[in-house]
């Protein structure tokens, strides 16, 4: 799964370079949609259908892990580099252990709250390029804070996604979001120019393709998944893997530079990630 969400930030990238964010995602979720309502009717005498009650958590979970999540996504590597936001997505793990501990109690140790602290201290420096005071003096950029809004996206997507499993399943739940998600995304991508730019390329296929079924339908699922068996705390450890993968992928597929408050920021985000989920 973290190798395939590593993967989604090159493709991310290459495609955000080339079409809107709206469209971006549209087409994204038109492919895992597709492919999702293909697996789910595969498996539809396995799968209990949502139900009246289902359906406003469902458009909330379409709202923030596709909708926001992914214009966030790709508005914000149209202007930073895949590597670096792939850092700063990283403290995903860390912004989902401290809202389940507030809104569903679970523990909140002092190893945990070090872990925070580290995480989000190697958040900043990836964000400042290794200069804090460029906070204080409002040179912060717009590509960053879009995709701290990713992470807004993604937490309570997560945290969401906690209470709908009670009920339904992941692939059931996944389906569902991608659908309305999907749906939600349509007018403002027409709307941003989806139709001009046809047909597309090769390359802007093969990065939907990408992100649609392996960033998507694979990585949406397995997460649901993980966060059934074993909550959405010690799923969120795995996401600690993404941006190693992401910033390794960026230098070798992109060419962007490592650089040392790159790296400074992937060891302590890493072992903050690791701090907040251990046992």
């Amino acid at each position: 799964m973290a190798i395939f969400w590593g993967g989604t930030f090159i493709a991310g990238r290459t495609l955000a370079q080339q079409i809107g964010p709206f469209s971006a995602a549209f087409l994204r979720f038109v492919v895992a949609s597709a492919c999702l309502l293909m697996i789910a009717w595969g498996r539809r005498r396995q799968l209990q259908p949502p139900r009246p009650k289902h359906i406003l958590p469902l458009v909330l979970l379409g709202l923030t892990g596709v909708f926001s999540y992914n214009y966030f996504f790709f508005k914000g590597l149209q202007l930073i580099e895949a590597g670096r936001a792939a850092i700063i997505i990283a403290t995903n793990p860390v912004f989902i252990a401290l809202f389940a501990a507030i809104i569903f109690k679970e523990r909140m140790t002092a190893l945990r709250v070090s872990g925070i602290c580290l995480s989000v201290l190697g958040a900043m420096v990836v964000i400042t390029r290794g200069e804090p005071a460029v906070i204080f003096s409002g040179g912060l950029g717009w590509g960053e804070l879009f995709i701290f809004c990713c992470v807004a996206s993604w937490v309570t997507y997560s945290l969401l996604g906690k209470a709908v499993l009670a009920d339904l399943s992941p692939l059931t739940a996944v389906t569902c979001s991608s659908v309305i998600g999907a749906l939600l995304l349509l007018f403002p991508a027409v709307a941003e120019g989806l139709l001009e730019g046809w047909p597309y390329s090769i390359t802007v296929w093969g990065s939907v393709s990408y992100l649609g079924i392996f960033g998507t339908v694979v990585g949406f699922v397995w997460f649901y998944q993980g966060i059934q068996r074993i909550g959405p705390t010690k799923a969120g450890l795995f996401i600690n893997f993404v941006p190693v993968s992401a910033v390794l992928l960026a230098f070798l597929i992109l060419g962007e530079p490592i650089t040392g408050s790159l790296m400074v920021g992937v060891v302590l985000v890493s072992c903050g990630v690791y701090l907040t989920n251990r046992p």
